[in-house]
């Protein structure tokens, strides 16, 4: 069991978890779990870490078909400037691998934002922290387990 389903069991959050046979070889580890679980791109969702200019560590949780717009994320972190996190050092920060860094029990509470998209259905799909592994809840579970913010930050 990952700290992120831990996590959910101990705050007594609903949620479904599901696993499927990941692919080392699969260019996109959200749009490999969309394929596989047969869900709609935009239901699924990524976990990317951002550093400000300010040397914060941030949390955007966007769908997998778009990317994220690091101009939006600077300006809803109330920061002058995002770029991605280093991948080494978002494992390190989170203590999940690449490709299965949930939102959810992470080693340290970083400021999350999650794209408002989310909203628009009863639930998404995001790591449960394992390549392989989705847990699905509802956005607004997730925010309130993460004290996140719903802001537009995601791009086709």
């Amino acid at each position: 069991m990952t700290p992120a389903i831990q996590s959910l069991k101990k705050a007594k959050v609903q949620f479904t978890v599901h696993n499927y046979e990941h692919d080392t070889h699969a260019p996109s580890y959200g749009l490999e779990a969309s394929e596989k679980l047969n869900i709609e791109p935009s239901r699924v969702f990524k976990t990317l870490l951002a550093e400000s200019d300010k040397n914060e560590i941030v949390v955007a949780v966007v769908p997998v078909i778009g990317s994220l717009d690091l101009k939006a994320l600077a300006q809803v972190a109330g920061v002058k400037k995002m770029e991605m996190a280093d991948p080494a050092k978002a494992q390190r920060i989170t203590g999940y691998l690449v490709g299965g860094i949930s939102p959810l029990g992470q080693k340290k509470r970083l400021r999350t934002f999650i794209d408002e998209s989310a909203k628009k259905f009863a639930s998404i799909y995001v790591s449960a922290g394992r390549r392989g592994l989705e847990v699905e809840l509802a956005a607004e579970a997730l925010a309130a387990q993460t004290n996140a913010v719903f802001a537009e930050l995601g791009k086709v």
